[in-house]
């Protein structure tokens, strides 16, 4: 693991727990910083990072707090609280 990766993944721990402190703007601020990191290296920002942000208002989605996540036959549908943003994700 590199450079960048170890900076997304505290930046990732920051975010995370800025959302449980109720801080959503500075929440914002570090999934974007963290993004411009993995777009600037070419380095893929990971999984875990990309199902637990929000590609539309930047936060962090926290289920129950900043994200609703339902189970459906065949995928996950988790709605951001903040913006109202779908996503879906398959599953076995």
């Amino acid at each position: 693991m590199g450079i960048p990766e170890e900076r997304i993944d505290r930046l990732l721990t920051l975010a995370r727990e800025a959302v449980v402190l109720k801080e959503y703007d500075r929440s914002r601020e570090y999934v974007r910083r963290a993004r411009r990191i993995a777009e600037r290296n070419r380095c893929p920002a990971g999984r875990e990072f990309e199902r637990r942000t929000c590609d539309s208002c930047d936060i962090y989605l926290r289920p129950g707090v900043t994200a609703r996540v339902r189970t459906r036959p065949g995928h996950v549908v988790v709605r951001c609280l903040e913006c109202g943003a779908t996503h879906r994700y398959p599953f076995r």
